[in-house]
């Protein structure tokens, strides 16, 4: 990451189930920049041994959760990447308010600022029956209701916070989540446009 490079940094949140992984993967292709999620740096460091790495898996193997400190430190690495220069899309980090803070004043020293936080929007019942109904498919019995929508409302009582910092920074761009894949990547290259980001089709 450089001082004064061009290019577009995004992020991208929406509860379980919102097809988050999916969409993510074609909006990293249409702005030719790479996917960072929190969970693949993770499990990359550990694989490979590294010191942060080793850090990692001892807190994750005690069953903590990883301290921002740590998460920072590996985003940070990850985002000095060479693939990362002119770009990325985060997924999965900032978790909490300090990391907001953390990522903005990192992105800041080098010149750069989030473009913006696309937030996929699905209603909790919508959702709730879909990843059943995907349970069910896949025999995972465990998978009850009431352990969805217990996901759910923790995702929903952490972000709230962080969504609430993205929208008084003006970053925060709404798409409805549901409906066909194709239907929802083309909801989120429309936001995006209107905000001057990715006109030109890939």
């Amino acid at each position: 990451m450089t001082a004064g490079q061009a290019g577009t940094r995004l992020l991208i949140v929406g509860p379980p189930g919102a097809g988050k992984g999916t969409q993510a993967i074609r909006i990293a292709e249409r702005f030719g920049i790479p996917t960072i999620s929190t969970g693949d740096i993770f499990r990359a460091n550990i694989a490979n041994g590294t010191e942060l790495g080793k850090k990692v898996k001892a807190i994750v193997d005690a069953g903590d959760y990883v301290p921002d400190e740590l998460t920072n430190a590996l985003v940070t690495d990850r985002l000095s990447g060479a693939d990362a220069g002119a770009g990325f899309l985060l997924d999965g980090y900032p978790r909490t308010t300090d990391q907001v803070r953390y990522l903005n004043e990192l992105l800041a020293s080098h010149g750069h600022r989030l473009d913006a936080v696309i937030r996929l929007v699905a209603d909790q019942d919508e959702i709730v029956r879909r990843l059943r109904q995907r349970a069910i498919e896949q025999g995972r019995v465990d998978d009850s209701e009431e352990a969805i929508r217990h996901r759910q409302d923790v995702y929903r009582r952490e972000t709230a916070p962080l969504l609430e910092m993205f929208r008084e920074q003006g970053l925060l761009v709404e798409v409805d989540g549901l409906g066909s894949v194709d239907e929802v990547t083309g909801r989120v290259f429309a936001a995006l446009a209107e905000r001057g980001l990715g006109e030109v089709a890939a």
